[in-house]
């Protein structure tokens, strides 16, 4: 109980943390704009709920590439962020909302898991029933979300099968974490209608594990995540693991997915368990002034910027400059494009690309494992 205690204490610390970087960026930002309204730009970011990791990542971004009227030059000490750039990070429902706000012009930017955004982009999988999202670009691949499955530790549920007739959280309704949990039920053979799927917000999940309202929850997010922290100091809990043939193939067949493994004493009393991740992207829209965004990029992947990051969450020692412009199936930004082109990221052929085609539905057939269900 002291470790889920401590765990607690740590999340909070973080969430304290990003809320004083939010409160000083919004006087800032007031006050620039009284000096020099001409000289300043302000932007939102989208960060998604509070308990999850995009949130505190989505303040480390506007630190990042901010640098209001008056500051130091990069060059002599100052911020290295984008010269009379004021970024503001705000709460946003969920990383799906976020993706919609970008699409109509309510938010500048955002955090999203990257295949929601292919989805939405190419108007298929969970967003089939709406039209794409043609105008969102991509700035930047961040880092490796991890998606969690845990069970109530005396549930008795072992796999991802044993989920079949349980009550299993999925996050919001219409959020990330429910397309993801969507498509990994169906690539492990589990009927959608066989679950007892509940709706919630994340932080619901902790009380309907500690009442007994549902006996599994999903949670895509970076590890370690407030969200599950705060279940796992009030309820025992044991990760699932996300593995074997299918979470290869899974790996194998989109471009956004890759192998993970939450590691030892990431929660309370929890041994090392593989899990498939997925990437968390930054986007904007089409409209984005091309000279901003190679700013944007320039400002994040920027030497002395990349340390803010790596001290912000341990997720930040796992951004890679490398594969920040790989194709996930949605454009590059015109503007970053040009930034990862000079700095050897990208094919200067792959400027105006045809996006890459993204399978819709999971791999149907996997040797040795049951194929993908059907929508129920």
């Amino acid at each position: 109980m002291r470790r889920g205690i401590a765990a607690v204490k740590r999340g909070f610390g973080a969430f304290t943390r990003v809320n004083l970087t939010l409160l000083v960026a919004f006087s800032v930002a007031g006050a620039a704009i009284a000096q020099d309204p001409k000289d300043t730009r302000v932007i939102r970011i989208g960060a998604g709920p509070t308990g999850v990791t995009d949130f505190p990542f989505g303040g480390l971004v506007a630190n990042a590439i901010s640098n209001p009227p008056g500051s130091r030059d990069c060059d002599r000490g100052g911020n290295c962020g984008v010269p009379g750039l004021i970024a503001v990070a705000q709460t946003t429902a969920d990383v799906a909302e976020n993706l919609r706000a970008i699409s109509r012009g309510d938010l500048e930017m955002g955090l999203t898991q990257a295949d929601i955004a292919a989805w939405a982009y190419q108007g298929t999988a969970a967003f089939g029933d709406r039209p794409p999202l043609k105008n969102l670009r991509v700035l930047a691949r961040l880092y490796p979300e991890t998606i969690h499955l845990f069970v109530r530790q005396d549930g008795g549920i072992k796999d991802i099968a044993g989920l079949k007739g349980k009550k299993v959280a999925m996050g919001p309704e219409g959020s990330g974490t429910t397309a993801t949990a969507k498509l990994i039920l169906s690539a492990y053979g589990v009927k959608w209608a066989s679950v007892q799927m509940k709706a919630m917000e994340f932080s619901a999940v902790s009380e309907a594990f500690a009442s007994g309202a549902v006996d599994a929850a999903f949670v895509v997010s970076g590890a370690p995540t407030l969200a599950v922290e705060d279940v796992a100091a009030r309820t025992p809990i044991r990760l699932v693991p996300i593995s074997g043939p299918v979470a290869e193939k899974l790996a194998q067949v989109f471009p956004f997915y890759s192998r993970g493994l939450i590691p030892a004493g990431t929660y309370p009393g929890q041994p090392a368990v593989e899990i498939l991740e997925v990437s968390s992207v930054l986007l904007s829209r089409d409209t984005m002034d091309p000279e901003l965004a190679y700013g944007i990029v320039r400002a994040i992947w920027h030497e002395r910027n990349i340390p803010l990051f790596q001290a912000g969450h341990p997720r930040g020692k796992l951004m890679e400059r490398g594969i920040a412009a790989f194709d996930i199936g949605v454009p590059i930004q015109t503007g970053a494009d040009r930034y990862y082109v000079q700095n050897g990221l990208m094919d200067p052929a792959a400027i105006v690309p045809p996006p890459a085609k993204v399978p819709a539905k999971p791999p149907a057939k996997v040797e040795g494992a049951a194929s993908g269900a059907k929508r129920s």
